[in-house]
């Protein structure tokens, strides 16, 4: 029985939180994974042990770099839906899809993904406070 009939097919399986965050910063470097995730761990002071260590403390932040190293340094295709549910590291990836090329990030585009963000974020405030005035939604 193979290691992937074991754990599935993943490339965060068997790689250490460590490695992931030096692959990434030798990719991309601190400002942009800053830019792009918003983890102050990668802006104030940046160092892979320090970095480490927040994300091993801090769930919420390790997927986001795990989802971030699968589909934008090792280019994935997006999980399905059931898929996505799942931890990073406990999805499982269809046999056929196969690690590509690191996608090219830039400030303009972490930029204009941070802006839409916010706007959606805005907008689900908006929502939340207009039900929260009126308890029965009319």
């Amino acid at each position: 029985m193979s290691n992937e009939d074991l754990f599935g097919n993943n490339p965060l399986q068997g790689v250490k939180l460590e490695q992931v965050v030096s692959e990434l910063v030798e990719q991309y470097g601190w400002e942009l994974l800053h830019a792009y995730l918003q983890l102050n761990c990668f802006k104030n002071n940046p160092d892979i042990k320090s970095a480490v260590k927040f994300l091993r403390k801090t769930q919420w932040a390790q997927d986001k770099v795990d989802n971030f190293y699968l589909y934008r340094l090792k280019n994935l295709p997006k999980p399905d839906d059931v898929q996505y549910e799942l931890p990073p590291r406990d999805r499982i990836i269809p046999e056929g899809d196969k690690p590509g090329e690191p996608c090219e990030l830039s400030f303009s585009d972490a930029k204009r993904i941070q802006a839409k963000k916010e706007a959606k974020d805005r907008a689900r405030t908006r929502k939340n406070r207009s039900n929260a005035s009126n308890p029965w939604g009319n």
